[in-house]
């Protein structure tokens, strides 16, 4: 019936139609490639480098969710990984496809929403370069809900996200709570995340093996880099943690 909510499902789909679609947003910002946005051009995060370089990511088989142009695909594919690259725009897709056949890369790249996938224990890692502090509060829910269901036991979950206090460099100013972003309808742009409210949303189901500050890289860096992001690598647990109590 509709507009009567009787299941989680509606109570979401109620809560979205109440914010612009994200596809409508994603579409036109990436039509001119030539826009200085910082991640447009083709240099992986400079964590991901360093945890492959580490040996701490040592290979398998990878889903990126909210690949963009596919920097960060391109990278892992290259770093011996097997890659599944997820973005709600086509143009994005697009882009990343050129780019693989440019360097003769194998990559799966598909335009889909994360909230379509429905992966069961097949990766080794899970990468969001920027994704989650685009989610509405509610919809982290089934988000995370995802990425636990996708990673084999003992796989990573690798993300960055906005941190608070860079308005200047293009970051949110401050940390918004939850409740703020139904009341004003607007995440402004992107919701920053404290670094104790990152371990509360993630530290159950995964186990914390890293969060920093991004270190900053320059034009001339082989890297992307920007200090207005956190760095996180989140494992998930061998054994279900409920179940070894």
């Amino acid at each position: 019936m509709e507009k009567t909510i009787k299941n989680v499902q509606d109570l979401y789909e109620m809560l979205d139609a109440e914010f612009r679609s994200a596809k409508q947003f994603w579409e036109p910002f990436y039509e001119d490639r030539d826009r200085p946005i910082p991640f447009f051009p083709n240099k992986p995060d400079e964590n991901l480098v360093e945890q492959v370089n580490s040996g701490l990511l040592t290979g398998g088989k990878a889903m990126e969710l909210g690949c963009g142009p596919g920097r960060n695909a391109l990278y892992l594919t290259q770093a011996g990984y097997s890659v599944d690259a997820y973005d709600l725009s086509e143009t994005a897709i697009a882009w990343a496809k050129e780019r693989a056949a440019e360097v003769q890369l194998d990559v799966n790249f598909e335009c889909r929403s994360v909230f379509e996938l429905e992966p069961q224990q097949e990766y080794d890692l899970v990468y969001d370069s920027g994704c989650l502090h685009h989610l509405l509060p509610h919809q982290r829910i089934p988000y995370i809900q995802m990425i636990t269901n996708a990673l084999k036991p003992g796989g990573y979950f690798g993300m960055t996200c906005f941190a608070p206090g860079f308005g200047g460099l293009g970051g949110p100013e401050t940390v918004m709570n939850d409740w703020e972003v139904y009341q004003e309808r607007s995440m402004k742009g992107g919701l920053a995340f404290t670094e104790e409210k990152l371990r509360y949303l993630l530290e159950d189901p995964f186990e914390c093996v890293e969060l920093r500050p991004m270190q900053a890289m320059g034009k001339g860096d082989d890297r992307f880099g920007l200090p207005i992001l956190w760095v996180t690598l989140w494992r998930k647990p061998l054994t279900d943690k409920k179940k070894g109590d």
